[in-house]
């Protein structure tokens, strides 16, 4: 007897009865709540720029959200979205759930024409999907550099480096 594979989750946008059901994968994820406020604040601000869930028999087991974030520089502001928080229920990390949602995410958010996608996380993780550490550290963020990294959602990086001062969402506290 062969052991089944684990089913293909369906990834699609977050709806409204999703939410205790997302507050628990990312409380089980993240071990706490401080996440959960982020999310619920985030959408409570209208600064979500996509959410989407995985879900497997019914059952959402990951969440990934991203949120706007603004580059400015000399005055001017471009748009990038941030990625926080991903989060895979304990049990289904390490099935590749998360790599699913996040490049799921990434093909969505470059149809919505989004083109600068910011993580604070761990580089080795978040690099797998093109996200660099070098690549950020023009930036002037409020967070730890060494975890904060960019990916260029277009194949091709802008001729000019983008740089300047990252402004997050305000439910991220002060920037």
């Amino acid at each position: 007897m062969s052991h089944s594979p684990v089913k293909q989750p369906d990834i699609r946008p977050v709806r409204e009865q999703d939410r205790s059901m997302i507050d628990g994968v990312i409380t089980a994820a993240f071990d706490g709540a401080d996440e959960v406020a982020l999310v619920r604040k985030l959408a409570a601000d209208g600064d979500i720029m996509l959410e989407l869930v995985a879900e497997i028999d019914g059952q959402i087991a990951g969440h990934i959200l991203f949120s706007r974030l603004w580059v400015e520089q000399s005055g001017n502001r471009l748009a990038a979205v941030a990625l926080a928080p991903l989060a895979v229920s304990p049990e289904m990390q390490r099935t590749g759930l998360g790599s699913a949602l996040v490049e799921a995410a990434h093909k969505l958010l470059v149809q919505q024409g989004e083109v600068l996608s910011i993580v604070l996380g761990d580089p080795a993780y978040y690099g797998r999907f093109g996200y660099s550490v070098a690549d950020a550290a023009q930036f002037e963020s409020p967070y730890p550099a060494q975890y904060l990294q960019l990916k260029y959602l277009t194949e091709s990086k802008p001729c000019a480096t983008i740089q300047g001062k990252l402004i997050y969402a305000s439910a991220f506290g002060e920037n």
